[in-house]
């Protein structure tokens, strides 16, 4: 009997036609022989949709109003321990139920999708799923906690501060002195969003607020960073978990008339023809760099990796100072666009081969996530029934 896999995408965040994409692929790399692949998307608004004659083609979500019309809203519900899929209404000769999932996949990036939101509720159904748990998800989306804890375990990061958008209203002397003491150039990043939306550079104090004011549009942190110039970009996939992890060969991403690589220049007209994801990008692979510099920018992503508490397949970007060849871990995405798979060919490991891995790291984590112990039995409610308030205080402090 084939796995049912659910391979979920979309989502309300500002990468959605890019989750798009990036599904579309991975969708068509998993091996129809081992797994019966169900396609899932989850719109703008949060709801989820079933087509399993349309879903499959990127073509079809060019017209997405009508394309919804023709697919079905679905929930999903956890019935007998299997996970469910539910139409929202139902016909006459409707299907009660459009069968179930057995393991879980999501292509989102971003909002509800990276951040341990749609993670959450494959925890409340039950359901296996690839990639990063729930508290994986939200260090690798949340870049204020990421470089807390990279910080704290001495992994290189560049200068930075972070405040929250409101901040500028009230104490903008004060951030100001702080961008001072970075000194300019410095990037400014909203603190939860990914393809480079709200980023930008800015090199001097008008820069500044308006770029602050461009960040704090997308989310409720911004965070300041000193820019590394002259610099290089080198990227580092990583597959795995925490027992055991292994890095790909090594990319450098190139750009000649930007400062930074904008949304436009990864996934839009700036991009290659005839390319989709991050693999249309400009970029050299592997990476021109010594065996000893590669050796030790895979040393850091797997270290990254595992400290983030990471899992499936991330991608890792660094950050080179091109002078001092210093290497600073810039940040890390838990579903990167293309799933990285582009990264892999060169280690002989295709995208179906990497999509094979990703299932296998779930089901690996699920067998042993069932041998801990999650619940406990105890007499609480029991006491309280017998000696009311007073004796459940008493038991919750006895040992």
């Amino acid at each position: 009997m084939k796995l049912r896999v659910g391979v979920f995408f979309g989502g309300e965040s500002v990468e959605h036609e890019v989750s798009i994409i990036s599904a579309q692929q991975a969708i068509h790399a998993l091996d129809k022989n081992k797994y019966e692949v169900i396609p899932l998307y989850i719109a703008k608004d949060r709801k989820i949709y079933y087509n399993l004659e349309k879903f499959f083609a990127v073509e079809s979500f060019t017209n997405l109003p009508a394309l919804l019309k023709e697919s079905t809203q679905v929930t999903l519900v956890n019935l007998g321990n299997e996970c469910v899929i539910r139409p929202i209404h139902t016909g006459f000769f409707q299907k009660k139920d459009l069968g179930n999932i057995d393991l879980a996949i999501p292509v989102i990036h971003g909002t509800t999708g990276e951040d341990g939101i749609i993670q959450g509720l494959f925890e409340m159904l039950k359901i296996p799923f690839a990639g990063c748990d729930i508290y994986g998800s939200v260090v690798g989306q949340d870049k204020v906690f990421q470089k807390h804890i990279l910080h704290d375990n001495h992994l290189p990061i560049t200068p930075w501060f972070w405040v929250y958008g409101q901040d500028i209203e009230n104490y903008q002397t004060q951030i100001l002195e702080k961008v001072n003491t970075l000194g300019y150039p410095v990037i400014l990043k909203p603190a939860r969003t990914g393809s480079s939306i709200g980023i930008s550079v800015a090199h001097n104090h008008e820069d500044f607020l308006e770029s602050f004011k461009d960040a704090r549009r997308y989310d409720e942190k911004v965070i300041i960073e000193k820019v590394i110039k002259p610099m290089r970009e080198i990227n580092c996939s990583v597959i795995g978990d925490y027992t055991g992890s292994k890095a790909s060969v090594l990319e450098e991403v190139t750009q000649q008339e930007k400062e930074l690589l904008d949304f436009d220049k990864k996934y839009g007209a700036g991009g290659s023809k005839g390319d989709s994801g991050m693999a249309a990008t400009s970029r050299m692979v592997p990476a021109p760099l010594s065996n000893e510099e590669t050796k030790y920018i895979q040393q850091l992503a797997k270290d990254t990796f595992r400290v983030l508490d990471s899992a499936g397949v991330c991608r890792i970007d660094f950050i080179m100072d091109a002078e001092t060849k210093k290497i600073y871990v810039n940040e890390i995405n838990t579903i990167p666009g293309s799933l990285a798979f582009y990264l892999w060919q060169e280690e002989d490991v295709d995208f179906t081969k990497l999509m094979n891995q990703l299932i296998t790291l779930a089901l690996d984590r699920e067998r042993r996530r069932n041998q801990l112990t999650t619940s406990f039995s105890s007499n609480i409610l029991e006491n309280m029934a017998k000696g009311g308030s007073k004796g459940s205080k008493g038991s919750k402090t006895s040992s």
